[in-house]
């Protein structure tokens, strides 16, 4: 598949998507924060998680616009010239690049004490994140209107564990609270930590190493008599003023997620796929309440979110910091691979409307559409000779002196040589044969078959280039095997006329029936002259004629080859874009989870099917094919695959994406869909209770928690488990009845207006860091590096970590 036709379907099937999403076609509505966000992600290594996560938000919360990112990153030497300082791509998002000489060695024994070192030494980094996180505060601030309650900030912290700039994490959190604080009355700040537990090839010493000292630090971050001072606010000036932070722990939360889940298995997509679980607990945290007619907050949900409740439970008996994880799983409405399924089926029908033949047409009507059949032929071949009377024209040429008596012993052709030598030959030759011929070449180079098949196909339009091909071809019936018929039945006639001339030229001029005259000489070889035009030039006439008619079937068959060649050509690509269409639907399928996915292809062959069959019946078989659609899509096709592909996505998107049958609720549409290759009566037909019950286990199994815990059970496991769905879903009710007597967990449920899917967030916290399998991983490596003098830590801070446990 052509990459530019590959990324065109790609952008189709997403804009359906998005469609659906964002402008609520499917009757969904998006959430909205209620409190202002900011995004801070610190390190080059997670940079690519910012358009992930800006994206997702920009979907789904109807405040979207208004949440702003910043990423902090050090230099890179692969980047271009205009990322080196301070740099802005838009309002909403924020790039500041630090100063620092890093060189991201891996092999640097002091690479996170030397970039810590050097920002407390550059008075410049901390002057440039100081204008940054400024101008940040004053955008925040522009987007006021789109929020409920403008007294607090919600901010997500975003690192790599593995990243040497988290080495100053705690200088740049204090420095972004401590800004935003002169705004708000509040701010309240999480971290998120991606771990990749995933085998790295190239640095997976070094890298578990860094990690494991990071954690280490975080650890110390989160204890309870955690304190902090700085000077990291700076005036334009210059002058420094501290920063402080009391004894508690740096951050309200953190959440540990991983490129693992906790059954050790990897997620697909990697440590990126976790931006979905960081919007969805910031949004669960940050919900926009409903007010009710009385002005007071409605509930929105069974059990909703609370996270002092959910920090009290997590926290351990010894009163230590508890971490948390989290699990997401979404079933949705599989939008890409409807929008492909519903293309290639709607294409398909296309082509089996143009692969029709023609009802009652047999091997002549198709010989007469090329201006192949005998009457055509026969008149084309009249206009190639010449229109007068060929015999009387050659009656004046002159004769040698021979008297009757003389020719009457010859033949024909003795007496014609004797009366003539070469010049009636060469008259005939010269002006009655090279003029045909001329035609003849002449007409060869006019490609007149093509013409004619275009011509005609103006008064059959049904007739295009797929039936050319195939009439074209070699094959029983076809117009090829009908020219090569007429082809060969022409030699036949020719051989035939040949051998009656020949053994005409063989007569005896005694023989011949022509009056003689008595002692009239002149006379008689006048009527000599007479029969040997009319006996053998006239037959030469018509021997010309079935010669060049037999050259100008060869010429059309010659053209035939070159008009299948063509023909053959756009057949062939048109194909090859209904292969193409149905390869990247059945991908797209594939890359759908395998129930949710379940029978797109058969169900949505039926859907299309019964739009198309109810647009025809009201406008019209043709209704495709009118230029304000599809058009002349043999002449489409000549202009390329990508061109066809282009207008039958317009026409697609207009005529049968936006049908009402592709509205379904999620949940009767899977029903629907899970049941369409049962037959009636089969004992095998999926109940609403059935689909429930699978629905339920597959969001449960799908959103395990995304950190390896070494042990599963681990002493302080606390969970809270939410789905987001409609307020009318009959399977939100089955979700918040289900296992009602027997779950040891918080079961919250959190209604939206959505149709289009449900979705699930599993809350895992009470483990500590020494718990994780990436920490117990990396202890060889930490403790095997550190002993190589390796420097993993500021000047100064590793006597204040515990150890390594």
């Amino acid at each position: 598949m052509a990459a530019g036709m590959k990324h065109s379907l790609a952008q189709f099937a997403a804009s359906y998507t998005a469609e659906q999403e964002r402008q609520g076609s499917l009757g969904d509505g998006r959430s909205s924060i209620h409190y202002p966000a900011l995004f801070l992600f610190v390190g080059d290594l997670v940079a690519p998680a910012l358009p992930v996560v800006r994206e997702i938000n920009r979907t789904k919360w109807d405040n979207g616009d208004g949440v702003v990112y910043v990423q902090v990153g050090t230099e890179d030497l692969d980047q271009q010239e205009e990322r080196r300082g301070e740099r802005s791509e838009e309002s909403q998002v924020a790039r500041h690049i630090l100063p620092l000489s890093t060189g991201h060695s891996e092999s640097s024994k002091t690479l996170r004490k030397d970039i810590y070192r050097q920002f407390h030494d550059s008075d410049q980094a901390l002057a440039g994140l100081n204008r940054t996180l400024r101008r940040v505060s004053n955008r925040i601030a522009e987007y006021g209107r789109l929020y409920s309650s403008f007294d607090r900030i919600y901010v997500t912290v975003v690192t790599r564990a593995d990243d040497p700039l988290n080495v100053l994490l705690p200088e740049l959190t204090k420095l972004t609270e401590t800004i935003l604080a002169q705004s708000f009355k509040s701010v309240q700040t999480d971290l998120h930590v991606l771990v990749s537990e995933m085998e790295q090839v190239d640095s997976y010493g070094y890298a578990s190493a860094a990690g494991l000292a990071f954690l280490r630090e975080l650890d110390y971050m989160q204890g309870l008599d955690y304190t902090f001072s700085g000077r990291l606010l700076v005036t334009e000036d210059g002058i420094s003023i501290p920063v402080t932070h009391p004894a508690s722990p740096l951050f309200d939360l953190v959440y540990v997620l991983s490129d693992k889940n906790e059954r050790g298995t990897g997620v697909s997509g990697g440590w990126i796929e976790n931006a979905e679980i960081i919007c969805r607990i910031c949004l669960l945290k940050n919900r926009k309440q409903d007010m009710d007619a009385a002005g007071t907050i409605s509930s929105t949900g069974a059990n909703t979110y609370n996270n002092t409740s959910f920090k009290n439970n997590i926290r351990t008996t010894s009163d230590q910091h508890g971490y948390a994880s989290a699990g997401y799983a979404e079933i949705r409405r599989p939008n890409k691979p409807i929008a492909l399924a519903v293309l290639y089926h709607f294409y398909r029908h296309l082509l089996e409307q143009m692969r029709k033949e023609p009802e009652d047409w047999g091997i002549k009507d198709k010989l007469s559409f090329f201006g192949l059949d005998p009457i055509t032929i026969e008149r084309k071949i009249d206009g190639l000779l010449p229109g007068e009377d060929l015999v009387s024209g050659m009656s004046g040429i002159m004769t040698h002196n021979v008297s009757y008596a003389d020719l009457k012993p010859l033949s024909l052709r003795e007496a014609e040589r004797a009366l003539f030598g070469h010049g009636a030959e060469a008259y005939f030759r010269d002006n009655v044969a090279r003029k045909v011929e001329e035609r003849v070449r002449q007409r060869s180079t006019e490609g007149t078959l093509r013409q004619q098949a275009e011509q005609a196909r103006g008064e059959h339009p049904e007739v295009g280039y797929i039936q050319w091909a195939a009439w074209s071809n070699h094959g029983m019936g076809s117009v090829r095997e009908g020219l090569l018929g007429l082809i060969r039945d022409k030699s036949m006639q020719l051989e035939s006329a040949r051998a009656v001339l020949e053994q005409r030229l063989k007569e005896q001029v005694l023989d011949q029936p022509f009056k003689r005259a008595l002692f009239r000489d002149k006379q008689n070889v006048r009527n000599v002259i007479d029969c040997i035009l009319e006996r053998v030039y006239v037959p030469k006439v018509e021997l010309l004629r079935i010669e060049n008619e037999l050259q100008l079937l060869r010429i059309y068959d010659t053209e035939m080859e070159q008009l299948h060649a063509f023909s053959r050509g756009i057949t062939q690509s048109l194909e090859e874009l209904e292969q193409t269409l149905r390869e990247t639907a059945e991908q797209s399928i594939a890359a759908a989870d395998e129930y949710i996915g379940q029978n797109v292809m058969e169900y949505y062959g039926k859907v299309t099917e019964d739009l198309i069959t109810d647009l025809e019946a009201k406008r019209g078989r043709a209704v495709w094919f009118e230029d304000r659609y599809m058009g002349d899509m043999n002449h489409l096709a000549t202009q390329g695959k990508e061109r066809v592909l282009e207008r039958l996505m317009d026409v697609c998107h207009a005529l049968l994406l936006s049908a009402e049958p592709l509205r379904v609720p999620f949940e009767e549409e899977l029903l629907q869909r899970a049941n369409v290759t049962i037959t009636y009566g089969d004992k095998n037909v999926l109940t609403r209770d059935d689909l429930f019950r699978r629905l339920y286990r597959t969001l449960e199994d799908q959103a395990v928690v995304r950190v390896r815990v070494f042990d599963y059970t681990q002493e302080h496991r606390y969970e809270e488990k939410y789905f987001f769905g409609d307020h009318d879903s009959a399977f939100m009710d089955y979700a918040a009845h289900a296992e009602e007597t027997s779950r040891i967990y918080k079961l919250g449920v959190v209604y939206e207006e959505r149709s289009s899917g449900v979705e699930k967030l599993n809350l895992m916290g009470g483990f500590h860091l020494e718990d994780l399998m990436v920490y117990r991983n990396a202890k060889v490596y930490y403790d095997s590096y550190t002993d190589n003098g390796y420097e993993l830590h500021p000047e100064g801070l590793a006597d204040k970590l515990s150890p390594v446990r």
